[in-house]
C-alpha cells in the first residue's frame, strides 16, 4: 500500500512559476512509474505527465510540453512538477498518481493505468 500527498499548490498570475511536490509514505516509491493529472471546474481529469521509475524517461500534454517538468528524487520518496509560464487555463487541481506496471513499454497517459491518488492540490493562475 501506498499514500500520496500533493502539496505547493496557490494563487499566481499568469507568467508566474510554481512547484508542485508529491510525497509518498511508500518505501517502494522508487519502484513505480509516477503521474501527474489535472482537473479544472467542470471538466474530466485529463493528464499533465509521467515519469519513469528511474526518472530516466518522460512524457508531457502538449499543453505542458515546453512549460512544465516533472522530475522525482526516489530517495526522499518525492516526485514534482515544475509549472513555468503559467496560464489560467492552467488553472484546476493537480493530483499525482503511482503505475505499478513499471516496465510497461510505454508510459501512460491514461488515468485507468494509475493505481494510487493522491488528494489534489489546487492551482489558480489569474489573468
Amino acid at each position: 500500500q501506498m499514500q500520496l500527498v500533493e502539496s505547493g499548490g496557490g494563487l499566481v498570475q499568469a507568467g508566474d512559476s510554481l512547484r508542485l511536490s508529491c510525497t509518498s509514505s511508500g518505501r517502494t516509491f522508487g519502484l513505480v512509474n509516477g503521474g501527474w493529472f489535472r482537473q479544472a471546474p467542470g471538466k474530466d481529469r485529463e493528464f499533465v505527465a509521467a515519469i519513469r521509475w528511474s526518472g530516466r524517461e518522460t512524457i508531457y500534454s502538449e499543453s505542458a510540453k515546453g512549460r512544465f517538468a516533472v522530475s522525482r528524487e526516489n530517495d526522499r520518496y518525492t516526485m514534482y512538477l515544475q509549472m513555468n509560464s503559467l496560464k489560467p487555463e492552467d488553472t484546476a487541481i493537480y493530483y499525482c498518481a503511482t503505475d505499478y506496471k513499471a516496465y510497461r513499454a510505454l508510459l501512460s497517459s491514461t488515468e485507468n493505468d494509475y493505481d494510487t491518488w493522491g488528494q489534489g492540490t489546487r492551482v489558480t493562475v489569474s489573468s
